[in-house]
């Protein structure tokens, strides 16, 4: 989670409030989550898709290098 939020904190597109709470693995692909930023009626605002798109690329990055262990 360390150097997940790292990489956050360091990406051009990052935005403030951004951050890895969690993984998970699915099919050898580390999934994250975190705050998606939903608006009162639970749907996705202008940050959503940014924390979506963070994560993405978390997951293309990270999962070349770790697997979580059981």
């Amino acid at each position: 989670m360390l150097e997940a939020n790292k990489i956050i904190r360091e990406h051009e597109d990052t935005m403030a409030g951004i951050v890895a709470t969690g993984v998970t693995q699915r099919n050898g692909v580390l999934v994250f989550s975190g705050d998606y930023f939903l608006d009162e009626q639970g749907l996705p605002t202008p940050k959503s898709t940014a924390v979506f798109n963070m994560f993405k690329h978390l997951a293309h990055v990270l999962s070349e290098k770790y697997h979580l262990v059981d």
